[in-house]
């Protein structure tokens, strides 16, 4: 069964350009050590301090092989050290979900 980690961050509101680089950077490697990106996601509107990622995954030791080969390709542990440097992201909550399957990926229907 599919499952999808759904990550919430808090960021400091005046650097979201900083988690903007971030993001986009996992968007090459997230793919390439095993996560299927469904993306991730920026304030704007609204609240101006929280962003989202979401990656799913074949179940979840697929996703525990996934975090081992993210921590330790070098591109991934640069990626890591520029959050850890940026100070861009005041707090990271992971949720781990399943879709209702005749809800997921439902296209838009023409009125």
């Amino acid at each position: 069964m599919k499952i999808t980690c759904f990550i919430e961050y808090q960021l400091n509101p005046f650097k979201i350009e900083q988690f903007r680089e971030y993001a986009e950077n996992w968007g090459e490697l997230i793919p390439a050590c095993g996560g299927e990106l469904l993306g991730y996601f920026l304030p704007h509107e609204g609240t101006n301090d929280r962003a989202f990622g979401l990656i799913s995954f074949d179940s979840l030791a697929a996703y525990e092989a996934y975090r081992h080969r993210l921590q330790t390709t070098e591109a991934g542990k640069a990626n890591f050290m520029l959050a850890k440097q940026g100070e861009f992201i005041v707090s990271e909550k992971r949720s781990f979900l399943t879709p209702v399957p005749n809800t997921y990926q439902r296209p838009a229907q023409e009125a």
